[in-house]
């Protein structure tokens, strides 16, 4: 089965958008799962034809990143962190009490029953990047903070209920598929809907602004005026600095030994 005209055409113009076509691979594998709920291998074939390269270059993209699913994801995806300081603070938890709710296992999908609107899949992920508000559940890749079981089971039967939610610091919450072609690099129109940070993460900017902390004019020792303006001199500054190190722990080495 292939993918459909609208979605090829889509994929084309992703390609199009970069010097080396190959570079799109990863949006275009986001419309895969935007157009076909996951990745396909009628998604594999076409942008293996687009991109020039073969299924099994594709495949090894596909299979390698978690944000990439081979198997069909529901109308709502739930990440649960799971990670040190979120399972501390109650993240094995809320997820031991979302399985037990939804009867479902990790990467599992709910069953519609005749009262929802939606379906869920539940994951577990190691870490959301948002430990300042542990426990911490995603919603299609929007944070849900400071979460506990009752609050993260009042959360997903609204998302099956149908019921409108909000990302703690995003915008309403669309479904996966809604998403999924946003990172695949079609916007909704969203993107400035709710606030981005929210006052645990802006702590340590407000506290330097009220004690008139800033940062110091020099990095690593030199001049910041004086930093490598290309690729090329920030990696001949690098191998320098190595071997500056290099030198002096082995001059510290040997001085050392003639001690002893």
């Amino acid at each position: 089965m292939s993918i459909d005209a609208t979605t090829y055409d889509e994929l084309k113009e992703i390609a199009a958008r970069y010097p080396q076509p190959r570079s799109g691979l990863l949006p275009m594998l986001h419309l895969v799962q935007s157009a076909e709920g996951h990745v396909t291998p009628a998604g594999i074939e076409a942008c293996a034809e687009i991109l020039g390269i073969t299924p099994a270059e594709v495949s090894g993209v596909a299979t390698f990143y978690t944000m990439y699913k081979r198997r069909p994801v529901g109308d709502y995806l739930v990440g649960v962190c799971t990670n040190t300081l979120c399972a501390v603070m109650g993240g094995d938890e809320i997820f031991a009490r979302l399985k037990e709710h939804l009867d479902v296992g990790n990467d599992e999908t709910t069953a519609v029953r005749p009262e929802d609107k939606h379906s869920v899949t539940l994951e577990h992920v190691e870490c959301n990047a948002a430990c300042d508000y542990a426990p911490v559940v995603m919603v299609n890749w929007e944070f849900v903070d400071n979460q506990t079981p009752d609050s993260a089971v009042a959360l997903v039967d609204d998302l099956r209920a149908g019921v409108e939610r909000h990302a703690t610091r995003g915008p309403r919450l669309c479904t996966w598929r809604q998403a999924e072609r946003v990172l695949a690099g079609f916007p909704d129109g969203l993107a400035d809907e709710g606030p981005s940070a929210g006052p645990a993460s802006l702590a340590g900017l407000r506290i330097a602004r009220e004690r008139g902390w800033s940062a110091p004019a020099t990095v690593g020792g030199r001049d910041a005026a004086a930093q490598p303006d290309s690729k090329l001199a920030a990696v001949e500054e690098a191998d320098t600095r190595r071997a500056e190190s290099e030198t002096v722990t082995e001059t510290v080495s040997k001085e050392g030994t003639s001690d002893d």
